[in-house]
């Protein structure tokens, strides 16, 4: 016995931090399985101030991963069924763009979709040129005309957020002072052909931090399909 608390003693004295317990217990996850009667004894803080065994401690972490694990497929899947509408709008507005014959049907197809799928309160399709165009449905202007949206020319890339109050006159005209936040597109094949403006009465629908690879890849088929038409023989 003397033996015993003797070396019980050192034991004590080598110092066993409980960073080398966990270590232990960690690398021997079956170590209770053979020590059961140690759960009746052991006991963890709850984070409510009582105390629940190891088990049911363990039980209680697991069952809040799943719950996390849970929630975050369910966001995945309402991306995955957002994509999926999204898809399904996006190609019905590519197959009426294909089927324009001319920029009337063009202006047409771009604000039944945008307007109608796509919720917008309204589009607006300006093409750069001096040369005369019989159309009806959008603006042709001369690229000296357009200095007050050269900024959101120059960039290239869809723009999204509030604009300054001429700009929006410019681009929105008598529905100006409706429009609070906008989107607008270059139409770039080679040079600038125009822009498209997306206006909303919401201030928030369009915002700056948002992403922009829908408005990229519209802004992509509407410039192909645009120059098609300004390359076809006039009818």
């Amino acid at each position: 016995m003397i033996q015993q608390a003797v070396e019980t003693d050192e034991a004590a004295s080598a110092g066993v931090t409980a960073e080398q317990v966990a270590e232990y217990l960690a690398a021997h996850p079956d170590f209770f399985d053979a020590h059961v009667g140690l759960l009746e004894k052991l006991y963890v803080p709850h984070q409510r101030g009582t105390t629940v065994s190891l088990v049911e401690r363990q039980t209680s972490l697991l069952r809040e991963r799943n719950q996390k694990l849970h929630g975050h497929l369910a966001e995945l899947i309402e991306i995955a069924r957002h994509n999926d509408i999204q898809f399904e709008k996006t190609k019905r507005m590519v197959l009426s763009l294909l089927e324009a014959q001319t920029l009337d049907d063009v202006a047409i197809a771009i604000e039944e979709s945008l307007c109608q799928d796509f919720y917008g309160d309204d589009a607006r399709l300006i093409l750069f040129s001096d040369a005369p165009f019989d159309v009806n449905s959008l603006r042709i202007l001369s690229r000296s005309d357009c200095s007050l949206v050269q900024p959101l020319v120059e960039t290239s890339m869809p723009s999204c957020g509030q604009l300054s109050e001429p700009m929006n006159r410019f681009l929105f005209q008598e529905n100006a002072t409706r429009i609070q936040s906008a989107a607008v597109v270059p139409l770039v094949k080679g040079e600038t052909l125009g822009l498209l403006a997306i206006g909303s009465f919401d201030p928030d629908y369009f915002q700056s931090s948002q992403g922009t690879l829908f408005l990229s890849y519209v802004g992509e088929v509407l410039s192909r399909i645009v120059m098609h038409i300004l390359e076809s023989p006039r009818r």
